[in-house]
């Protein structure tokens, strides 16, 4: 009998860009750039550098280019330390149905070891569309299921897809890759622990998954095994971190269709830096003021609606998220962001700083917001939510996102998508090196020399954490 991991090294050794819809392949060039647009805004804002700081201080043999640091770096250190800024202010990209961040995984893994390799533009897009597939279907086989457990599946499933990106563009056979799954499988890691007191250590699981990736893909090609049945078998890993009974969770259906459906376009982006649990019901909240601000006095009461799943990411404990602690914990707190957008207009990067959350007038606002929680029909196929907003004065301004801003059914154009990363990158960049980085992207199939490519991310490079 084949198992999950056979039937995915399969698939994604022999795909080719050739077999890729156009449509999925620029979704698929977005979602790279939209990722590494956020890399570049958290090395200009001076967050999640503590990775790269780190890992430079490894040093190793120059394989693979690092945001914001001259030196070159070996592929896996690179690829830590880029994860690890790509997630650092929250505002990567999000699959709905299996409730992870994909790229920030995918993305940095795969360029690192496509510099390595010395890989084309080619194959480091079908190598990226492989391990999206492949992330997007480890976690839609049982949605919600790893945070109900306190887990994070970004990291979790993000390792399985980055190891059968890298194993295909590495050149490994369908053997060595199933091992390589397998050992991924004793790598996959994440705790939602930084939930209890605000600490920012959940950008360093997509990071830990992206070494591991290389990690475990090198140990395969050397001859290491890893078991064949990682994630359906006993022990495996919807029976370990769910505790789930063998086939009670039907990851082959998910992979039944492989190269037939495909997620990449159903990967949503992130308008605001903030959790996509709160994304409806905050920009219902932008719709509802519709441009307008108001002064704490003028609001009487701010009620939001959401999936219950969301309470414990968003809303509670009360106490901290209407006060919060630090800047990550700001982005896990609906009622200090919905507050940002009733009270500046916006919930932008800049929002979320050390001054900018101790804001007064934000303070007063957040802690006149409660919460109801609502069974939406598009859940989890989205982050849906909904805002109303009582004023002193008796007015009611409210509204409903059963779709989120940025999701297949609600989309960012690719304008905005490109507008997003022009602004991100523009905080780190000067804008010839923005430019010929996204035309480097959105062209990925035709580039020959990926480290030249890749070059601009350099840019005004410190090893300052």
């Amino acid at each position: 009998m084949t198992t999950a991991a056979e039937t995915i090294a399969s698939w994604a050794t022999s795909l080719s860009v050739d077999d890729i819809p156009t449509e999925v392949a620029e979704h698929a060039k977005h979602h790279a750039l939209d990722v590494l647009g956020c890399g570049l805004a958290a090395h200009a804002e001076g967050v999640a550098g503590e990775g790269r700081t780190t890992m430079a201080e490894l040093g190793g043999e120059p394989q693979a280019t690092v945001i914001g640091l001259d030196a070159r770096l070996p592929a896996a250190n690179a690829a830590f330390a880029n994860a690890m800024l790509c997630h650092g202010l929250d505002f990567d990209d999000t699959h709905s149905d299996s409730v992870s961040h994909v790229s920030v995984v995918v993305t940095p893994a795969v360029l690192a070891a496509g510099e390595a390799l010395g890989a084309d533009g080619r194959d480091v897009l079908t190598a990226i569309v492989a391990g999206n597939e492949i992330t997007c279907r480890v976690g839609m086989a049982a949605p919600g299921a790893f945070h109900e457990r306190g887990f994070h599946p970004t990291a979790i499933c993000g390792i399985f897809g980055g190891v059968a990106a890298v194993s295909r563009l590495s050149g490994a056979d369908p053997r060595t890759t199933a091992s390589a799954l397998g050992i991924a499988g004793s790598f996959a890691s994440g705790l939602f622990a930084y939930l209890e007191d605000g600490t920012p250590t959940k950008p360093m699981h997509p990071a830990w998954a992206a070494h591991g990736v290389h990690v475990a893909s090198r140990l395969a090609t050397h001859g290491a095994i890893g078991p064949h049945s990682v994630l359906e078998g006993k022990f495996g890993l919807y029976h370990a971190f769910l505790g789930a009974e063998q086939g009670a969770i039907d990851i082959t259906g998910q992979l039944a269709d492989l190269g037939e459906r495909w997620e990449t376009p159903r990967i949503a982006y992130k308008p605001f830096p903030v959790c996509h649990f709160m994304h409806g019901s905050l920009g219902a909240a932008g719709e509802a003021a519709a441009g307008r601000t108001f002064a704490p006095e003028e609001i009487e009461e701010v009620v939001v609606q959401v999936p219950a799943a969301g309470v414990s990411l968003v809303l509670e404990p009360a106490p901290q998220k209407i006060a919060p602690r630090s800047e990550y914990e700001g982005k896990f707190s609906l009622q200090y962001s919905v507050a940002s957008m009733l009270v500046r207009g916006h919930c932008s990067v800049a929002d979320f700083t050390d001054e900018a959350i101790a804001d007064p007038a934000v303070l007063a606002v957040a802690a006149k917001v409660r919460y109801e929680t609502r069974e939406y029909a598009t859940y989890p196929q989205a982050f849906p939510g909904a805002t109303l907003v009582r004023l002193a004065d008796g007015t009611q301004l409210e509204a409903d996102y059963p779709y989120q801003k940025g999701g297949p059914e609600n989309p960012l154009s690719n304008d905005e998508v490109r507008a997003k990363f022009r602004e991100n990158a523009g905080l780190a960049l000067a804008a010839p090196a923005v430019e010929a980085l996204e035309e480097a992207i959105l062209t990925l199939e035709r580039q020959d020399d990926l480290a030249a490519a890749l070059a601009p991310l350099a840019g005004r490079a410190t090893v300052a954490a």
